[in-house]
Order: structure tokens, then sequence, then C-alpha cells
């Protein structure tokens, strides 16, 4: 069974104010638009909301390093590349906004990845 958000803080930061501790560095000016709010304003956000921010902004970092290079990768994925007033929206988005479009249009490509393949098998077989 799967421990409630409150067990999860307790047993990774220790208690809600480790877990703010521990987003103070992943909401740099780098990551993060300058809209998130302070310390005491995270105090007052559910624990399964915190968690859930850590975790996005932790796994952007990892692998994106930054909001510019996550928003760059979407422009090529949607070949939209030289759209600048896209990329001005876009720029306006907040993280967890930018990584869930990503992770969108991730799964879009797999899902027309399989739709080719199916597509030269059924026209491999017919020949």
């Amino acid at each position: 069974m799967k421990k409630s958000p409150l067990a999860q803080v307790k047993e990774k930061f220790g208690d809600k104010a480790g877990l703010i501790k521990a987003l103070e560095p992943l909401t740099s000016h780098d990551l993060c638009v300058s809209r998130l709010h302070d310390a005491k304003e995270l105090a007052h956000v559910s624990n399964a909301k915190l968690l859930k921010l850590y975790y996005t902004l932790s796994i952007v970092k990892e692998r994106f390093g930054n909001r510019d290079k996550l928003i760059e990768t979407i422009l090529e994925m949607q070949k939209r590349v030289k759209d600048t007033g896209y990329r001005a929206r876009l720029s306006t988005y907040p993280i967890p906004r930018l990584y869930d479009l990503f992770r969108s249009l991730l799964k879009r490509e797999k899902a027309m990845e399989k739709k080719k393949e199916a597509q030269q098998a059924a026209s491999q077989k017919a020949s």
C-alpha cells in the first residue's frame, strides 16, 4: 500500500520545513518563473502538492538543467524552433506545465512510431 504524503515527507525530509528547504535550490531563477512564492507561503501548501512539485523540479533539473533547455526541447519536438511568439508564450509557463507538455509530446511521438511500424509491417505482409 502506498504511504500517505505526510509519511513520505517524514521519511525522506524529516518534516515539512525540510521539504520546503529542499525545494529552495530547485526554485532558482534558471529553473522557475519568479512567481513562485517564498517559504512562508509554501508552508500552507499541502504535502502532496509539495512532493509532486519537488519530484517534477528534480526530474527537470536532472534531465534538462534549466527551463530554457526544456523549452528548446519542446520547440524542437514540435518543429517550431523559429517561432519566437510561441517561445515567448512557453517562457511564461511554470515548470510543471512545461514538463507535462514535454511528456505528452513524448507519448505522441511513441504512438506515431508504433503506427508507422504497424503500417510498414502491413505493407510488407501485403506484398
